[in-house]
């Protein structure tokens, strides 16, 4: 996808398999600002199964995005990212049909409500479209109020509801 990124000043930048620890991070990040206690080793699990050659991830960098040295001599140099975006495949359970998915959507809290949100979310699609996807999905905590109205607004509708109870 070479359409530039339709926020002022904002880009993607393509993620690579060298990411797996910012990746973790983000992560992190993102369960944090939902209220978790525990962001330990089952996120990188998480990225250790489903970060393969299958998924995409890419960066939003914006405007006061840091430069970091690349280390050694001739690497580029890489912006520390506000956001990002990592897509994979899941199966819907209900026709066998693979599908988009939506591993995990993150922007930093100083850069919400700006319309990146919906911005990443519109770059997905069209890239589920590319690969041939005819349907994507994701999971959102029902208490992520925000993140609700965004994917509502978009389109999506629940279809199934997770459930737990602590013993």
């Amino acid at each position: 996808m070479t359409q530039p990124f339709p926020i002022a000043n904002y880009r993607l930048e393509k993620g690579s398999s060298l990411d797996r620890a910012r990746l973790v991070k983000f992560m992190q990040r993102a369960y944090r600002d939902l209220g978790a206690t525990e962001t330990g080793t089952h996120l990188a699990d998480t990225v250790g199964r489903h970060f393969n050659s299958q998924s995409t991830l890419w960066w939003l960098i914006g405007p006061q995005s840091i430069a970091m040295s690349g280390g050694l001599p001739g690497l580029q140099q890489r912006h520390e990212p506000m956001g990002c975006l990592w897509m994979g495949e899941s199966v819907d359970q209900r026709n066998g049909q693979k599908q988009a998915y939506v591993f995990l959507l993150y922007v930093d809290k100083a850069h919400r409500r700006q319309g990146l949100g919906s911005a990443l979310m519109h770059h997905a699609h069209r890239w589920a479209k590319e690969k041939g996807y005819a349907q994507m999905s994701l999971q959102v905590f029902e208490d992520n109020a925000s993140a609700m109205n965004l994917y509502r607004k978009l389109g999506y509708q629940s279809q199934a509801r997770w459930m737990s109870v602590n013993l």
